[in-house]
Parts: structure tokens; sequence; C-alpha cells
């Protein structure tokens, strides 16, 4: 094995920077030509089907056969245009990543031959065998039915030689078995809880998208030493591993220099990423060595997942041309920098207004604080549901260490801000205000410009943080679909709006002003919210225990974390809203207890593979060289010599002796209670399970091994090591 490590490093040492042919034209010029979207229609759709597709992407209207078959005719020539000789449904199944199933557009011609042909009903509807994705339950193994169905309003693409249609994909009964489903309901859902509250300031208000950009962090690692690392291609991350002794102490890494080898690498996912309309704007080194992050510009939210998921494929394809292995893992090396995937999160009006963003009248300022103050009171009464929207294994080991958010959520909105809402607390009564208090309070709500202008910095220790313009949800991990936390918090917004239209009417009802009205209620929500506002350092020891005292809670577990999708709070809010149904989140609740779950124990049959067949006959191995030390300095050296001369190599054979005994009955003690979990048949028994007696062996074990690896000759340690890992490229 050490043979293996050597020959890896040897050969990434020998790298060279892969060519990449720049296209010959400016980005703008071939920026989305492999997206059929809105100027391809026009080229290969009639006037009628062309209408029809927009009304259905902006007014979300069915597309009746007879257009969807003009649409499937233009949508074929296009993308066989474009060298396309397949088709698929591209879906977003509850297993995280993205499928598809390849079917060419050729069928048998009559005497013989083949015609190409792309019908409306091939275009609208297929039905792929739905008895291996994840269901909790919704439908039997046998039962293999399931429905994937176009979602017009995400543009077709051709990615290789194959045009892939973006759908939906759902069960035989209709239930959701993807994140596409709800997430579409959930946008859908804030759309008009938005629009209803946008009528008190502005009734040319139609529509209000959610708007979201997200911020890819990841990992490079050289395709030899990957293979070198069993944990790695297996599990994601290194289960074992001393730290080096130079990592990200000096933060030189931070936006330094990109090597030509990874800036090649970069440079071409980005031409893959423009040709499919991904408008990847920013890349730049990250804070530990070898991790990087890349970002577009923001976009309609459905959109930008899709975006997303479709990139993430994109660059670990690009990846292995260049050698490269990309990481997404939120953890893969420990005492580092973990990654995340930011989700800056804002609502967008018709008329352009950006809903989180101030404006020049107190009108305008009014607004912004309704949206601000809701989305605030959204994320203090649903702080369990939107943490667990983004508590994945991965996550656990992320969340909470010296560089990530917390498990506690919490809000950061500026301490400017913040001044001024607890102002709005004080100054805003139940009672009728004077002519005085208005214009006084017009005056301060008119400062909100100025304010924003002087606190633009950032608390990158929050979860949930302000930024100007949007909120920041920073918990979220790297390799998550984005779908997930976007279902939650679209709803629980669109939700607290919905409460707070329903509450400001009712006092206008009595005879309040509207303007008061609003104001009394927003003062309610100042107060209700109050304790899920910090403006200070969410990594330090003393908000942990302020936390407590506010009563809010700190769920760094994933099994218990996941149980606030079947809390009667959720249920409740997803149930009025028809976004989720209460089968949909016990589904989604199970789905992702048997995917930690299989995670964890991945994890810890690769573990104990490593220690029975490579580690421990390592040390062994090493045990022997140093006892044959020793007996032959006895052989020649008198005993008082031999004694002092030998002493740090008989502490060593003691060391190596004590420290594999550890190993091996920790091993075997993870075995077992790794045996006894799985013959726990519930899925929500067994993953409490595998949290609480499998996990703490990870540690456990690795603590010696990383011992262990520091005092045995690095000439036979197997497995490349973090040094190599984080600074050979």
């Amino acid at each position: 094995m050490a043979t293996i490590r050597f020959k890896a490093i040897e050969e990434v040492l020998n790298r060279k920077p892969v060519d990449v042919t720049l296209p010959s034209v400016k980005t703008s010029e071939y920026f989305g030509e492999n997206v059929f979207d809105k100027y391809k229609m026009q080229e290969y759709l009639s006037h009628e089907a062309y209408k029809n597709v927009v009304e259905s992407i902006n007014q979300g209207i069915r597309i009746d056969r007879k257009i969807a078959n003009q649409v499937a005719i233009g949508m074929k020539a296009w993308a066989v245009d474009r060298g396309a000789t397949h088709y698929t449904h591209w879906f977003h199944p509850l297993n995280g990543s993205t499928a598809e199933k390849h079917d060419a557009f050729f069928e048998p011609a009559e005497g013989g031959g083949v015609i190409e042909n792309f019908q409306g009903e091939m275009l609208v509807q297929q039905e792929p065998d739905a008895s291996s994705f994840p269901s909790g339950g919704i439908r039997n193994t046998f039962e293999a039915r399931g429905y994937t169905a176009w979602d017009p309003s995400s543009p077709a693409f051709v990615y290789g030689n194959t045009l892939c249609i973006p759908t939906i994909f759902v069960a035989y009964t209709g239930e959701a078995l993807d994140y596409k489903t709800p997430l579409i309901k959930s946008l859908n859902f804030l759309d008009k809880a938005a629009v209803d509250v946008c009528q008190y300031f502005d009734k040319d208000v139609e529509k209000v998208n959610v708007t979201l950009g997200w911020e890819q962090e990841y990992f490079l690692i050289d395709s030899a030493l990957y293979n070198a690392r069993p944990d790695l291609y297996l599990t994601g991350r290194t289960l074992i591993g001393h730290s080096s002794a130079k990592d990200q102490q000096l933060s030189d890494h931070y936006f330094g220099s990109i090597s030509d080898r990874v800036k090649n690498y970069m440079v071409d996912f980005e031409i893959e990423a423009y040709k499919l309309g991904i408008p990847v704007k920013t890349r730049h080194n990250e804070v530990a060595p070898n991790q990087f992050e890349c970002a577009p510009i923001f976009e309609e939210a459905n959109l930008a997942v899709d975006h997303n998921q479709i990139l993430m494929t994109l660059m670990d394809k690009v990846a292995r041309c260049h050698n490269f292995r990309v990481l997404f893992h939120e953890k893969p090396f420990k005492g580092v920098n973990g990654s995340g995937k930011h989700n800056n999160w804002s609502m967008l009006t018709n008329n352009g207004k950006n809903l989180l963003s101030p404006g020049k009248t107190p009108k305008n300022n009014t607004q912004f604080l309704t949206f601000l103050i809701n989305t605030v009171k959204a994320v203090h009464d649903y702080s369990d549901i939107l943490r667990a929207s983004v508590a994945i294994a991965g996550n656990e080991h992320r969340l909470g260490a010296h560089e990530a958010p917390p498990a506690i959520m919490s809000v950061f909105i500026g301490s400017q801000l913040s001044s001024m809402l607890d102002q709005l607390e004080k100054r805003v009564t139940n009672k009728k205000m004077t002519p005085d208090e208005k214009t006084e309070l017009k005056l301060d709500i008119g400062k909100i410009p100025e304010i924003l202008l002087d606190n633009t910095d950032r608390n990158r220790t929050s979860p949930f943080a302000f930024t100007g313009n949007r909120f920041e949800f920073r918990a979220v991990g790297s390799s998550a679909n984005v779908a997930s936390p976007m279902i939650t918090l679209n709803t629980v917004v669109a939700n607290q709006l919905v409460q707070f239209k329903k509450e400001v009417d009712a006092l206008i009802e009595k005879g309040i002003k509207k303007d008061e009205a609003i104001f009394q209620i927003l003062k309610k929500y100042i107060i209700a919210s109050k304790k899920i506002r910090f403006e200070g350092n969410g990594y330090g020891e003393d908000w942990i225990k302020e936390a407590a005292k506010r009563g809010l809670s700190n769920i760094s577990d994933v099994p218990e974390a996941l149980k606030a999708f079947i809390s009667k709070h959720t249920k409740d809010v997803f149930e009025k809203s028809q976004v989720l149904t209460n089968r949909e989140l016990e589904a989604r609740y199970d789905i992702r207890l048997e995917i930690y779950t299989k995670k964890i124990q991945i994890e810890a049959r690769v573990l104990g593979d490593l220690i029975r067949n490579h580690v421990i006959p390592t040390l062994i191995k090493y045990q022997n060289i140093l006892i044959a030390n020793v007996r032959g300095l006895k052989e020649l050296y008198p005993k008082d010599v031999y004694e002092k001369m030998a002493e740090p190599q008989l502490n060593t054979i003691s060391e190596i002796s004590e420290r594999i005994a550890i190993i091996k009955d920790s091993v075997d003690e993870m075995i077992e209670a790794r045996k006894k979990a799985n013959t726990i048949e519930n899925i929500r028994d067994k993953a409490p399970e595998y949290s609480k007696l499998v996990v703490p062996y990870f540690e456990k074990i690795r603590y010696h091994v990383d011992k262990l690896e520091l005092i045995v000759d690095d000439e036979i340690w197997p497995f490349p090591k973090y040094r190599e890992m984080l600074f050979t490229r």
C-alpha cells in the first residue's frame, strides 16, 4: 500500500496543467447556446406555441396536448441541430442527486429502418421505474410506477448528445418523490402571500419571484491521491489522518493566486457552464488549502436550484479530465475549514423592486421593514425545521466547528438595523399616533438607506444573516440540494406573511388606519422574535450559554434535528400551505434517517477495513523493525549503554502496543454496536442507535491512529497524508 502512496505522489509531481481551448468569441456570443430558452423558442416554435409556453411560465397555465406536440417538434429540431441523439426527463429524486434515463429519438418505421420521433406525450410525461428511488413508504418496493412531468419554467438543455428536460417526479398517487414539486409549490405560495402584502404599498405589484444566489465551496484533490485513499472515494471524507504542520493558519490561501492547473480546470468548467446558461460570475481560493469557491449571479430560485445541480455534475466530470477529483463533502479534512453552500435569498417584484432592499421614501422603507421583520419572525417561529432542512451527515461535522455557524439558529441584521427595531419597539404604541409621532417615525424610517450604507459588514458566524438586500442562509452544506432549505424558507416566510396580513386587516376593520395597523403588528413581531436576533460571535462558547438562556435550541445530532419534519408545528404549516402533505413529510423524515444511517454504516465499515487490513499491519511491521533494532543494540553494547540507547525505541514499542490494543478493542466494539443497530428494523429507532452508539467510536479510533501516524516510519505509512493531499497539486 505504501508503494501505491509514493507512486501516487510521484504521479502528482509530474502533473502538468491540462490545456484549455478558449472559445474564439466573447462569452456573450456562446452563453446559453445549449439551452432551449425564449430566444430559441421564437426561432423553432410557432407564435401560438411560443405564447402558450411563456404564459405557462409566467402564470402557471397548463399547456394543452396540441400545443405540447408543437413544442416537442420544435424542441427536437433544435436539439438535433445541437447534435442530440437522445432525450431524457431530468429530475431530482430524494437521494440528493439527479436522475436521468436516456431514450433515442428514433422509432422503427414500416418496411424497416427507423425514423426520428418526439411527440408531445414524450415531452410532457414519462413513466420511469420508481422502485429503487427513496420513497419513505409512499409506495411499496414492488410498485414501480412513478411519473415525471415537464417543468416549462426551467428550460430544456443539451448536454453531450442528450436533450435534458427538467421535470417533477411524483408517485402513482400524485405524492412528491422529488425536491422540485414542493419547491414549485412553495414558490407559488410565497408569490401569492407576498403580492397580497405588497398591495398595502404598491398596487402595481402582480407577481413576486424568489431569487437565489448560491455560493458553492469545494475541495480539489489529485485523482492519484484520491484513489490511494479508500475512505475518500467510498465516503467522501478522510476517516483518519493527522493534521499537517501547516494548513490554513497563515490565511495565505484565501483569495490567493490560483495555480495554473486549478485555473485551467475552473476555466474549463466555466465555459461548459456558460454554454448551459449558468451565469457563474465568481471564482477564488477559499480559506483552507486546496479549497475553492464559485458563485453565479442570482437567478429565479427554481432555475438556480437546477443550475446548481447541473454545475455540481459538470464540475465532477470536468475535474476527472484534469486529473482532479472534486470533493463536495462538508468536512473532508479534519481540522481545516469545511465547505458550505451559502444561499442568498430575496424576493423581487414584477416591476423590479427587491423587497429586502430599502427605497428613498418612508413608504418604500415601511415595505422593506415589513418583509424584513416578517422574515425574522418566520425564522424565529420555525427555527427547528429550518435547521432540519440542512441536517445531513456531512453537515453534522461542519456545523459548530470553528469556521462554520453553530447548530443554533439565529439571525444577524446588523447593529444599526437592530437598534432601529429596538426604537420602533419603544416608539410604536397600540394607541392612535399623534401627528408628531407619525412625523418622527417617518423621519427615522427615511434613514434606513443611510443606516445600511454604514452597516455593510457581514457576520460570517451567523447561520442566517441579512447582508444589505438579501438574507444569507449560511448553514447549508456544500453537498446539499439547495431545494431543501428553499422549500422550507419559502413556506415559513409565506405562512408568516399570510398571518401578518390577517392581523393587519383585523385592525383595519376595527377602524385603525392602515399605517398604524402595520406598525402595531410589526412591533408585536419585533418583540416576539427578539431572542433570535444576535449580533455577536456565533463561534464562541459564550453564545452557546447565551442561547440557552434565551431558550434557543442547539441540536447538532442529525436524527434528533430531523424530528422537526414530523412535529405538529411543521405539519400544520406545510399542510395548510399545501406544499407538503403530512404523509409526504413523514416520508421525507424516514428517507433522511435512512440516508443518514446508511452513510454512517458505510463509514463504520470502511473504518473497520482500514484499521484491520492496513493500519494495524503497518503498525506491527514498524514495531517489528524497532524490536529488531533493540535486539541489535543489545548484542552490540554493554547493558548500561544498551539500556540508555534503546530507551526511546522501547518506549515507542510500548506506545504502539498500547494504542494498537485500544484501537483493536474500539473497532471490535464499534462493529458489535453496528451489528446490534442493524437488527433494528424501524428506521426511526435504528438511526438514533447509530448516532449514539456507533458514531462516538469514530473519533476515539481516529485519535489513536492519528497519534501513531506521527511516529511510524513515513516510508511504510500506507495512505497519502494531509500535507500531501492539501499541498500537492
